[in-house]
């Protein structure tokens, strides 16, 4: 990998672009001891912030700040900050970094990042959310109609597959409207998410984005993204083996109990994801009524307990438990091949502990992420996750013009020699699955705990 580009050598004061007084020149060390919450400093193209007052107001929330903090940001901050938000900076300006440096990889990521500005790539939505919601509106009476209108047992059980099929537009649209705006008006937008996500689903959308944002953040860090802690049931690395999650705050047990789950995690892997819809029921719950910090708390349960209202009336219309007990079956079933889809995109892909570093930003987001290669006629079906990377280089972009973007992205990474990963939908499944067979070896041999014997499962895994 090519050394970073060092910027012109400024002297120990210079004067401020503003103002004209002398600005204060701050070093890399100095910058690191400022990497707590009630102290906390960052840089961004070079100039230094003290943003300690703003970390409860953040409105990506605390952690990404905390993740970044005493280091430099300025790629993950142009990546999730439309250019609008530069100026309200200055407030919080405390110096310039006297050593500031650019990796050849950053510096045509950051210029790539503004020609699609320019481009005003990142204002044009497309059509495809008003797609989805007459999608997911004809699903639901359909739903609906299926449920009230039809007696045969058949009918209910389609019902209850529709329903999981809204679940996952519904995931989909939750997902672009967190990162972008879908209609153009902020307020519009937050309707659309408690609405299609909170009432229609159950998920709180202030829980999806705290751990999404950290997932963003810290891609593919086996302590800092939550996406990779599933512990007890799955692992990816033996590496996660009792360690600290910085999110969930706790450490990662591994004992008996989940030495066993873990030795098994690559033939429960797809039967869990038929049911892993009731750990986001749950992680959502737990959530709302935390201490955490959760904007517009009592919106988000208002609209969390508008779901466990419409949905379990709805199955109560059925005319029997076999029925019902099959819709909500059907229901999670069918969403969990997007729970599966989740897993794909990062669960193969290169992971490492500790935090995420401000100045590899780029090669942080190619090496964690895992593109499917799909028509495209197909790109309803993966929601724009088949775009992984450039999902994660660029997350204000709308999907639909991610396919436009990926040769690009596929150009820089072949340049600077970065990985570029890309697989069919099958060859992900098969790469996620060889993963968790690995950790699960691993989870066997590890001193830790004790799983008890079998001989299925020697069988099974002999080698040679």
């Amino acid at each position: 990998m090519a050394e970073p580009v060092r910027t012109a050598t400024m002297p120990a004061s210079s004067k401020d672009e503003v103002g004209g007084a002398d600005v204060r020149m701050i070093s890399s060390d100095e910058l690191r001891k400022h990497a707590v919450a009630d102290d906390l400093w960052i840089s961004i193209s070079g100039d230094v912030y003290d943003v300690t007052a703003w970390v409860p107001h953040h409105p990506g929330g605390d952690i990404p700040l905390l993740t970044l903090a005493g280091q430099d940001a300025t790629d993950a901050f142009a990546a999730y900050h439309p250019p609008s938000a530069r100026p309200l900076l200055r407030r919080f300006f405390v110096g310039r970094l006297e050593d500031y440096a650019v990796s050849p990889a950053s510096a045509d990521f950051r210029r790539l990042l503004a020609q699609l500005s320019s481009a005003g790539l990142f204002e044009r939505v497309g059509p495809t959310p008003k797609v989805q919601v007459a999608g997911m509106l004809l699903l639901l009476c359909a739903a609906l109609y299926c449920v009230l209108a039809c007696a045969s047992a058949w009918a209910h059980l389609l019902a209850g597959g529709l329903i999981g099929f809204i679940w996952i537009q519904s995931g989909w649209m939750g997902h672009d409207s967190g990162h972008h705006r879908i209609t153009g008006h902020a307020a519009l937008d937050r309707l659309l998410q408690v609405l299609s996500g909170n009432c229609l689903t159950g998920l709180s959308i202030a829980w999806w984005k705290c751990n999404h944002n950290t997932h963003h953040i810290a891609c593919n860090s086996l302590d800092h993204d939550p996406d990779l802690q599933h512990m007890p049931l799955f692992a990816v690395s033996s590496k996660l083996f009792g360690l600290w999650s910085y999110f969930y705050e706790r450490t990662l047990v591994f004992d008996a109990a989940s030495k066993f789950l873990i030795s098994y995690q690559h033939w429960t892997f797809y039967p869990v994801m038929c049911f892993a819809r009731i750990n986001l029921l749950v992680q959502s719950a737990v959530f709302l009524l935390s201490k955490r910090k959760v904007p517009q708390r009592w919106l988000e349960i208002a609209g969390v307990a508008a779901f466990w209202i419409w949905y379990p009336m709805l199955v109560s219309c059925l005319p029997n438990w076999w029925e019902r007990v099959a819709f909500v079956v059907a229901s999670f079933v069918i969403t969990g091949i997007q729970h599966v889809q989740f897993c794909l995109n990062h669960f193969s892909s290169e992971v490492y502990v500790g935090p995420p570093k401000g100045n590899d930003w780029f090669e942080k987001q190619t090496a964690g992420t895992l593109d499917i290669q799909c028509s495209p006629w197909m790109d309803w079906f993966h929601g724009g996750l088949q775009f992984q990377i450039e999902h994660h280089l660029f997350p204000r972009l709308p999907r639909c013009h991610l396919r436009k973007v990926a040769p690009f992205v596929r150009d820089l990474c072949k340049k600077h020699g970065l990985p570029y990963a890309a697989a069919s939908f099958w060859e992900a499944n098969v790469l996620t699955w060889k993963t968790l067979r690995a950790a699960a070896l691993q989870a066997r041999k590890a001193t830790s705990g004790v799983a008890p014997k079998n001989l299925v499962w020697e069988a099974v895994n002999t080698h040679g």
